[in-house]
C-alpha cells in the first residue's frame, strides 16, 4: 500500500452519541472540530473528513463555514485553509458515509471506533498502524463527540481502538486533540526507531 495516499478515512460522529448523562442525543457542531480536524487529515493525507449530523441548520453552519474558507474571502485570506476544507464532506448519516466508500472502493469500509473507555475486544494502536500498512481494504475511524458513540456503533464495529493513555488520570481530551494524537500514532513518522 502507498502509504502517501491511505485508505483510512475519519467521521466525526454527531449522532447518536451520548450526553454525560448517558443519554442519547445529538451534539452540536464545533467550529473548531472543522478547521483542526480537517487541517490533520491534510496533513496525514487522509483521502475524506466526514461529518456526520443530522440537523439541517446544523449542517447549514457547516456548509456555511466550509463555503467561507472554500470560495468565500477566507479562501483568499488563508489558502491553507481552503485546501485543508476540500477533505470535509457532510453526510447525514454513518450509513451514507459507509455506502459512499463502499461505491469508491467496492467494499465497505472496517470500521474502527474510538472511546477513552477500555473495551475487552481493543486493539492496540500498533496492531491498527501495521494493518493499515498490509491493507488495500478501506478503514473508517469514527470519532463521537460528547461522551462518546452509541453502543449499537460500538458493538457493530470490526474494531475499537485502545484509549489514549496519558501519564495521569485525567482522561477527557478534546475530540480534535485525540484525532491528532491518533493519526499520529497510527499515520506518523516512526520516531522512537530512531
Amino acid at each position: 500500500m502507498n502509504m502517501a495516499k491511505p485508505n483510512i478515512f475519519i467521521c466525526l460522529v454527531h449522532y447518536p452519541v451520548y450526553n454525560k448523562h448517558m443519554e442519547i442525543v445529538t451534539t452540536s457542531v464545533t467550529n473548531l472540530d472543522l478547521h483542526d480536524i480537517s487541517r490533520c487529515a491534510t496533513t496525514y493525507d487522509i483521502p475524506g473528513y466526514f461529518v456526520v449530523h443530522p440537523s439541517p441548520s446544523h449542517q447549514k453552519v457547516i456548509r456555511t463555514v466550509i463555503s467561507y474558507w472554500s470560495e468565500g474571502y477566507g479562501s483568499l485570506y488563508n489558502p491553507d485553509r481552503k485546501t485543508a476544507f476540500k477533505r470535509v464532506i457532510l453526510k447525514d448519516s454513518l450509513e451514507q458515509v459507509i455506502d459512499e466508500i463502499d461505491a469508491d472502493y467496492g467494499m465497505p469500509p472496517k470500521i474502527v471506533t474510538t472511546d477513552a473507555r477500555i473495551f475487552p475486544n481493543s486493539v492496540s494502536f500498533t496492531w491498527l498502524r501495521h494493518k493499515i500498512r498490509t491493507t488495500n481494504e478501506p478503514i473508517l475511524l469514527l470519532f463521537g463527540t460528547g461522551w462518546g458513540l452509541e453502543k449499537s456503533i460500538m458493538e457493530s464495529a470490526d474494531h475499537i481502538l485502545e484509549p489514549i493513555k496519558g501519564v495521569g488520570e485525567y482522561n477527557h481530551l478534546s475530540v480534535r486533540g485525540a484525532v491528532a494524537i491518533i493519526l499520529d500514532r497510527l499515520l506518523g513518522e516512526s520516531w522512537w526507531k530512531e
